[in-house]
């Protein structure tokens, strides 16, 4: 199905332009504009590399993809274009987030500018979070405990890598190491890079180039998918955990425990 007139009215609209505007700034005229935007007749390669020029999407995604579903221009770059990040909404217009499975969180690093390997993604309901474009990611082992193998991270999409803030956590989608969940401090001034830290001290921090980082989401929320034991609940074990991160509690060290 060809999805170029809706799209490009919609991308329009979201832009806050006129037909008259966005003609002037591709160099068409405002009835071509019109024309393509009603289906009346199909537009010629020279109009499909300006509207993706001017949008900075690719011409494929333009034509091949519904891109109604989109509140807002949240993207992912892709060289020197970029793909939209829709943030689809259910019959209610609420929003939904996607699912990144565990069993094909491998996949991800070869999907994760597919459209197709997206949409195809579960998707579910969390009313409670803050706007934003956000994604549900499983987390492996034991690195950032408390946090338990299985469970799963919600985060928001971080458009600009200078919008980090030292020492939150995030989940970082990179070049050789695929996906990760860390703690994140900027080095990008002096080193040209990130330092990735866990909470579980018996994992050692590391750089990363910022040339490596695909994707970058900070942490919304957590998912838990397995209950606590009641000996992880013990007052014992909870310190032992707190110590594991360095962390000493007062109250706790005067319980003698």
């Amino acid at each position: 199905m060809n999805f170029f007139p809706t799209n490009i009215r919609h991308l329009r609209h979201l832009k806050g332009v006129s037909q008259e505007h966005l003609a002037e700034e591709i160099g068409v005229s405002r009835s071509m504009i019109a024309s393509k935007e009603e289906g009346r007749s199909e537009p010629k390669i020279e109009l499909l590399v300006a509207l993706s020029d001017y949008f900075r999407i690719p011409m494929d995604i333009l034509v091949r993809k519904d891109l109604t579903k989109a509140r807002d221009f949240s993207f992912i770059e892709l060289g020197n274009q970029r793909v939209l990040f829709p943030i689809t909404v259910d019959s209610e217009n609420e929003d939904l987030i996607e699912v990144v499975p565990v069993k094909t969180s491998a996949g991800y690093l070869a999907g994760y500018d597919d459209p197709d390997y997206i949409e195809q993604l579960q998707k579910i309901k969390l009313p409670f979070l803050p706007t934003g474009k956000h994604r549900a990611f499983p987390i492996k082992g034991d690195s950032m405990l408390p946090m338990k193998d299985g469970s799963f991270v919600v985060g928001r999409y971080l458009e600009d890598i200078a919008d980090i803030k030292d020492g939150a956590t995030y989940v970082l989608l990179t070049k050789n190491d695929g996906m990760v969940y860390k703690r994140v401090y900027d080095h990008i001034e002096s080193k040209g890079s990130l330092m990735l830290v866990s909470d579980n001290r018996e994992y050692e921090p590391y750089e990363i180039g910022i040339n490596e980082v695909l994707e970058l989401w900070g942490f919304t929320c957590a998912i838990q998918t397995q209950e606590y034991s009641p000996d992880e609940l013990k007052i014992s074990s909870i310190l032992q955990m707190f110590n594991n991160l360095g962390v000493e509690l007062e109250v706790l060290k005067k319980m003698n425990v």
